[in-house]
């Protein structure tokens, strides 16, 4: 079996397996009758994306764009800063890790309203809650990975009387690309989760959470499905995003090959 074949049947049963339980969801639906109330037709569904294409457009912008995005970009960069540091200052893990921790520990559900309050209604507070989200598994893991060399390999490069920021530029961050490639890809969908999450307590006219809670509130759960669709959708993209980049710049890690 060649390369292609094997690309073709990762891209292929995927997408039939999709493809068959969208079928047997829209069968179910006619032949048990059940209320779009409670669950529309894939068909229904698929008709209310397509008659609301700019609703759906402007909900994406501001969700995904505007509040996903930017927190997952301040909260990811802040997370690899303060794991640098970390690794720098050893005596800084003791005192900074429980504070991460706690952080960590948050509820999304409390921490939404109070980010609304001091930013406002509009995207900052939703970026804020995101980059609070991903802020921890991109600290975890990028510790990790610098601390994934062994000493072999440290010693090698103090014989060639390499310094803390040589071995860290060298050595030590090329190590801990995989290791922060896994905390982005699980940033990603914590991104898009917390976004909408934290538009369900105060958002403007627009975004994809608020859609959900309002067309929720008018039974119209065609559009509910719609929004959740698209929201996977999105997830399902940027992960994929993220592990093709991972792929071109790892390309030398072991887990790449084959």
């Amino acid at each position: 079996m060649n390369r292609s074949d094997t690309q073709f049947e990762r891209i292929a049963y995927p997408v039939g397996f999709g493809l068959l339980v969208l079928l047997l969801w829209e069968i179910s639906v006619r032949v048990f009758g059940i209320s779009p109330a409670l669950l529309p037709a894939p068909s229904a569904i698929g008709a209310a994306i397509a008659g609301s294409v700019p609703i759906l457009w402007g909900d994406w912008v501001q969700t995904v764009i505007k509040g996903a995005m930017n927190g997952l970009w301040m909260g990811g960069i802040a997370g690899v800063a303060l794991a640098l540091v970390i690794d720098r200052f050893a005596f800084l893990k003791q005192g900074l890790m429980p504070v991460a921790n706690f952080f960590a520990a948050l509820p999304i559900v409390g921490l939404a309203p109070i980010m609304v309050m001091w930013f406002g209604f509009d995207w900052h507070s939703k970026a804020a809650v995101v980059a609070i989200m991903v802020f921890f598994p991109m600290l975890v893991n990028t510790l990790g990975g610098l601390a994934a060399t062994d000493s072999m390999q440290r010693d090698l490069m103090r014989t060639y009387s390499a310094g803390h920021i040589a071995t860290l530029l060298k050595l030590r961050i090329p190590a801990a690309l995989p290791f922060v490639f896994n905390g982005l890809k699980i940033a990603t969908s914590l991104a898009l989760i917390g976004a909408i999450v934290a538009e369900y307590f105060g958002s403007p006219i627009r975004g994809m959470g608020f859609r959900i809670t309002t067309e929720m509130g008018r039974l119209a759960t065609d559009m509910v499905w719609a929004e959740i669709f698209i929201s996977a959708l999105t997830g399902t993209a940027l992960y994929g995003l993220v592990a093709l980049i991972e792929k071109r710049v790892t390309f030398w890690h072991p887990s790449q090959r084959g």
